[in-house]
């Protein structure tokens, strides 16, 4: 038995030294390109300039908290490209979503529009060939973000370069024509549409058109030249081959039935139209793109960069600034909410201010990720001891949120946004947790309009009262949960609707490194 241990052994270190060894080009040529500045002559540049007319060269959004009209944007912004759709996400999977995203943007290309398809590569589910049949159409182009070598096991590749694997691109934005966005925390995938029954992932976008999707662009363009973006066909091992169109038709016969059925039903609500034909409000705003440097993928490899100059994201430093100068109200709303000691202290510092706090996160029952829970778990106590009013999702309150029980039984938290003083909403990929702060590359945009966000958060307290629980220290300053179910006052005194094995494994994930998650 222990000949054959070692034997396992060794077999697993000369892997992991094999994959740690592989590598991928990043010094590879590529094309250089930017986002079209000559789209004015578009339909949507002519919706922008008709706007910027009226409301002063302001851009204009709305905001998309319904998954089916969130995908039904994106889809009919994609049949209205006539130059080009620039997309930028962490993960796409092969699922409904990936497949009819797909298809939406291989019709695009097949008139003629331009496609540059920027994906993080770590959690996209969607196989190489599937990607390289969509890179091999001559106006689509489809680059990997940071990605690890195809060689060997893909376990042992990521631990072998996990000082490379671990950093990755979170950003998300869907930009057609230069001229109009999507930016928020939808990646692709059915959760974040409607389209798993299973559980509803609470989410949350803005649509904008309008000078500010220039912005979006620029930090596109960015990441799309930068040295770590690998174009697709210098990532996959095999480059496959046969008839493009027969495999292009073989895949859409596949996906039509279903293709048909997800997209009218995404684009049946009309929202997009609705609001080019003023039957629904858009909101005039000035706004605001913060990215980070996708440098910071890598300054970490680089021993010349100052530590201290590494601690944390550019954009949390400028929403600091951002916060200091609030003056009633912040209300944070992120699925993963690990603040630390500099976090608890900043919360400190805007309630002796006078600044009302607001936490909104996932409980133990709501989140998809045990690890990070049990982190911010540690926190709870300091962050009401420094006045904020601490608020976790009911898992069970999908009900109240779709206004209907006929769908999921639980709920996600998946929205990341930050509400200052009911005028600034930023939004976008950016949790508040030390991944996003001090690996991962983010990106937010603030848009300053009191009258969207009024909109917004008219219901507020109510809302909160029938969705979470409030959590609290009694007067033994022992923790405990107070909720509304059924219009019922609750008071929990453990992990509101959690087993005996999440609460043993919330537990035992306190193993992992807080700076990892």
């Amino acid at each position: 038995m222990n000949n054959r241990l070692r034997a396992l052994a060794c077999f697993l270190l000369i892997g992991l030294i094999f994959s740690g060894c592989a590598s991928i080009p990043f010094d590879r040529p590529k094309e250089y390109s930017r986002a079209f500045t000559d789209t004015a002559d578009t339909e949507l540049g002519k919706v922008a300039a008709r706007w910027a007319k009226d409301h002063g060269n302001l851009s204009a959004f709305y905001p998309l908290e319904g998954g089916m009209d969130a995908l039904g944007v994106r889809l009919k912004l994609a049949d209205l490209a006539e130059r080009s759709i620039d997309l930028q996400y962490f993960l796409m999977k092969d699922d409904t979503a990936g497949g009819v995203m797909t298809e939406a943007l291989l019709r695009a290309a097949d008139r003629g529009v331009r496609v540059r398809f920027l994906l993080d590569d770590i959690f996209t589910t969607v196989k190489d060939s599937s990607l390289l049949l969509m890179n091999r159409h001559p106006n689509v182009e489809v680059r990997l973000f940071n990605p690890i070598s195809r060689r060997g096991w893909s376990f042992l590749n990521f631990v072998g370069q996990f000082e490379q694997a671990n950093r990755r691109m979170h950003n998300k934005s869907f930009t057609v024509d230069n001229q109009a966005s999507v930016v928020g925390g939808r990646n692709i995938a059915d959760e974040y549409y409607q389209l798993d029954e299973s559980c509803l992932f609470s989410d949350f976008d803005v649509f904008a058109i309008g000078p500010i999707a220039r912005q979006v662009s620029d930090s596109f363009d960015l990441y799309w030249n930068h040295s770590r973006a690998v174009p697709m066909e210098y990532v996959a091992r095999n480059q496959g081959g046969g008839d493009a169109r027969a495999a292009r038709e073989e895949a859409q016969r596949r996906l039509e039935k279903v293709y048909s059925s997800v997209y009218e039903k995404a684009v049946e609500s009309r929202l997009l139209q609705d609001l080019f034909d003023e039957r629904r409000p858009l909101f005039p705003a000035t706004a605001r793109v913060f990215a980070d440097n996708p440098d910071k993928v890598i300054d970490h490899l680089d021993e010349s960069t100052d530590s201290a100059s590494r601690e944390e994201s550019w954009i949390v430093a400028e929403l600091r600034q951002i916060l200091l100068e609030a003056e009633k109200e912040a209300i944070f709303l992120s699925p993963y909410f690990v603040p630390g000691e500099n976090g608890v202290e900043f919360i400190r510092a805007l309630e002796e201010k006078g600044v009302r706090v607001v936490v909104v996160t996932n409980s133990l029952a709501s989140t998809n990720h045990i690890p990070v829970h049990s982190a911010y778990a540690g926190y709870r106590e300091e962050v009401i001891k420094a006045g904020a009013e601490l608020y976790e999702v009911r898992a069970d309150a999908a009900a109240e949120v779709i206004e209907s029980d006929d769908g999921p039984d639980t709920m996600t938290l998946h929205t990341k946004a930050l509400v200052i003083d009911k005028r600034l909403l930023i939004i976008g990929s950016l949790n508040f947790d030390p991944r996003s702060i001090e690996i991962n590359a983010e990106m937010v945009m603030m848009i300053d309009s009191n009258k969207m966000i009024e909109s917004l958060t008219a219901d507020m307290d109510e809302r909160l009262a029938n969705r979470t629980y409030r959590v609290v220290l009694d007067e033994d300053e022992d923790l405990c949960w107070h909720g509304r179910v059924e219009g019922k006052q609750v008071i929990e005194t453990s992990e509101p609707l959690s087993g005996l094995w999440r609460r043993f494994k919330a537990w035992f994930m306190k193993i992992v490194p807080e700076s990892q998650l």
